[in-house]
């Protein structure tokens, strides 16, 4: 993906210095709720009645580092609380932290969910709403997803929304975080404009392209989309790491009954020349870009955001050819479902100073002033509301420099999916028009994202050689010689993975998935 989401990590000697050195502005003084610890020199008292609270973000690449900006200040203003922010070094830190016992006032992580999710480290939610905020109302929906076996809730994930939310609100229309295709414009008019609205359409200009253009490659591929695109035109729902459910049950996903389809289809691309062997090893994921801005391929596989920043990069690049997205949905069969969870929680540690402005800081952010302020800014000053339901924005949402400057989206500590996925809704891009074809064709299914193997498990162990297995077969089906050498592997696969012990892992997963759905009920 084109946003860097990993950092080379540090020796653990120097991770365990910097827990040490750097937490020592932002992890409290050990003794828990009700301490005074001072911050920054003076309390909280003395500093014109802001209190001052300590915030650990757990993600090496957070683009937004220190409590700073319109936003920052106008929360500060509406809750009273300022934050103290540190941003982890690496994904290593954290776990450095609950092992020493020295945490900060608050944690917002992604990765350590489960971990923090525990009495003896976090308070939980649920308590705190009941003895200082009786008025935060949380759906029952979100209390399901992070209600854990001790019957308490630790945090609620930003980024979430239900079915029916998304179905109220038309204009929350989902995130970049979706598959797309983009072809160029120039050379399908040299074609005679033929029409692409289904896969066998999009395979027939492929060939006309191998034929007309043969210095050009077909199809190009983001080295981390190469796949979710056909997946979904098929209405399989996932292939590494995935579950699907059919009738009440859950499978694995390898053996969902269209991914053998799935499998030859992308085994034919190859065969037929449409795709690169090299495109399933690239080093990186800037080299499908070069292609594509240097006029070397015609087709490329990314995003929904694929047309629009192409053809933003082959602008500022001298070009003056341009993308145009394909269709969401080549198929009578595709599907998107979505099993997601969220994305991040904030975590009020026992070692919180005030877990009662925590709670309320808290609280404040998940109101409807609180979500469109983290999300869209300052109102007036960054946007207005229109009257059909969604923000106009008076700067654009895919200008980086601009949104981290001023504190926009990035400290949504509490937020969710359906006021993100407003900020996508753009009039007028490609994007807007692809998500809202994928939105049509998405179904929720959050109780299947709850089938979680945990740390150090014999499921988590045999889960992790599964998925190394297929990570490493899969790429033998597509680059296949022959259909019948690529089913042969693909059913060579599926027997590896069974005598590894597959059926086991679906059992246990049917048995907490029929666990957990009863929370939703």
């Amino acid at each position: 993906m084109k946003t860097v989401h990993s950092y080379k990590l540090l020796s653990a000697a120097l991770a365990v210095v910097l827990a040490f050195t750097l937490l020592s502005a932002c992890g409290g003084n050990g003794k828990g709720e009700g301490a005074t610890a001072k911050q920054g020199g003076e309390s909280p008292e003395k500093s014109g009645g802001v209190k001052e609270l300590s915030l650990f973000i757990d993600a090496p690449w957070y683009p937004v580092k220190e409590w700073k900006g319109p936003v920052a200040e106008k929360i500060t203003e509406k809750t009273g609380v300022k934050l103290n922010v540190t941003v982890a070094t690496d994904d290593k830190q954290l776990p450095l932290m609950i092992a020493s016992g020295d945490l900060p006032d608050l944690v917002f992580t992604y990765s350590n969910i489960n971990r923090l999710s525990d009495a003896k480290l976090s308070y939980p939610w649920n308590e705190l709403i009941e003895k200082y905020a009786p008025d935060f109302k949380i759906d029952p929906t979100r209390i399901a997803i992070h209600t854990m076996d001790d019957g308490n809730f630790y945090t609620v994930r930003n980024s979430f929304a239900t079915q029916e939310e998304m179905a109220q609100h038309k204009y929350s229309i989902g995130s970049d975080g979706n598959p797309g295709i983009a072809v160029r414009e120039d050379i399908l008019k040299e074609l005679g404009n033929p029409p692409i609205q289904s896969l066998d359409d999009f395979t027939k200009v492929l060939g006309l392209v191998k034929e007309k253009y043969p210095d050009m490659v077909p199809l190009i591929m983001d080295k981390e989309w190469i796949e979710q695109y056909f997946l979904q035109q098929f209405g399989t729902e996932a292939l590494l790491d995935g579950w699907y459910e059919r009738d009440g049950k859950v499978d694995y996903s390898i053996r969902q009954p269209k991914m053998l389809d799935f499998f030859k289809f992308m085994n034919s691309l190859y065969r037929n020349g449409y795709i690169l062997a090299e495109n399933f090893a690239f080093a990186n994921d800037q080299i499908d870009d070069q292609y594509v801005t240097s006029g070397k391929a015609f087709a490329h596989g990314y995003t929904v955001t694929a047309a629009d920043s192409d053809n933003i990069k082959i602008k500022s690049g001298g070009g003056s050819f341009t993308f145009k997205m394909l269709p969401s949905a080549l198929s009578k069969d595709a599907k998107v479902v979505s099993t997601g969870l969220g994305f991040a929680g904030t975590f009020i540690t026992k070692k919180n100073k005030d877990s009662e402005a925590s709670i309320k800081f808290i609280q404040y952010l998940a109101s409807d002033e609180g979500k469109k302020l983290t999300m869209f800014g300052v109102e007036g000053e960054h946007w207005t509301w229109n009257e059909a339901g969604y923000p106009d924005l008076k700067y654009n949402p895919t200008d980086a420099d601009f949104i981290n400057g001023n504190g926009i989206k990035w400290w949504y500590l509490y937020n969710d999916g359906v006021t993100e996925g407003m900020l996508s809704y753009v009039p007028g891009t490609q994007k807007t028009q692809a998500l809202m074809e994928t939105k049509a064709i998405t179904t929720y299914k959050p109780a299947i994202g709850l089938i979680q193997t945990q740390p150090d498990s014999k499921e988590k162990t045999l889960k992790t050689k599964i998925d190394e297995m297929i990570k490493n077969e899969k790429v033998k089906i597509y680059l296949a010689n022959s259909e019948e050498e690529a089913v042969a592997k693909y059913e060579n696969m599926i027997k590896t993975a069974e005598n590894m012990g597959l059926q086991e892992l679906v059992d246990w997963a049917n048995e907490t998935y029929q666990k957990k759905k009863d929370l939703f009920e």
